[in-house]
């Protein structure tokens, strides 16, 4: 269920940026501090880059990304990027060491692929409730009721409603 939650994600991504203007994905938000949908963009982009680029090591540093200026100011170059993410997640669970530095002293920490890919498809979720609210105020971009909003909560949702 993993797998398909995260290209259900990525594919609502898909269909948002196939909606805007390079202009508009790239133009600072006022909702996003100055941020642009672009940059959050980037940034789930590129999380997931980073476990997959990192995988074969063992070894993930989320703060090894790439930080490439064409996804977030590129639609379809961002697109290009968030298929191939889709179509390279299918991987055996292993052990995977994750390493980064918090407020200067290094952090290892035991984990693995699948719960890294978890870690991903939560963190992309909240960047995309972030960006659902720069785009709110554009009324012609239809954006699912679900974009943005957490697997557990759409389940519980579903379960007031019965």
């Amino acid at each position: 269920m993993l797998i398909p939650s995260i290209h259900n994600s990525l594919n609502e991504l898909i269909g948002l940026l196939q909606q805007l203007s390079d202009k508009e994905y790239s133009n600072p938000c006022f909702e996003l501090s100055q941020a642009s949908i672009g940059e959050h963009s980037r940034h789930i982009i590129e999380m997931f880059q980073c476990l997959e680029n990192q995988y074969d090591t063992g070894i993930v540093n989320y703060d090894h990304r790439e930080r490439n200026i064409h996804v977030q100011t590129n639609t379809e170059f961002a697109i290009s990027r968030i298929r191939g993410i889709i179509n390279s997640l299918e991987k055996p669970n292993k052990k995977i060491e994750l390493q980064q530095v918090v407020d200067n002293e290094p952090v290892v920490i035991e984990s693995n692929y699948f719960r890294e890919l978890l870690y991903n498809l939560e963190h992309c979720i909240h960047h995309q409730a972030l960006i659902k609210v720069a785009i709110l105020r554009h009324e012609e971009i239809l954006v699912h009721e679900n974009f943005g909003v957490a697997r557990s909560t759409i389940e519980y949702r579903k379960q007031c409603a019965q």
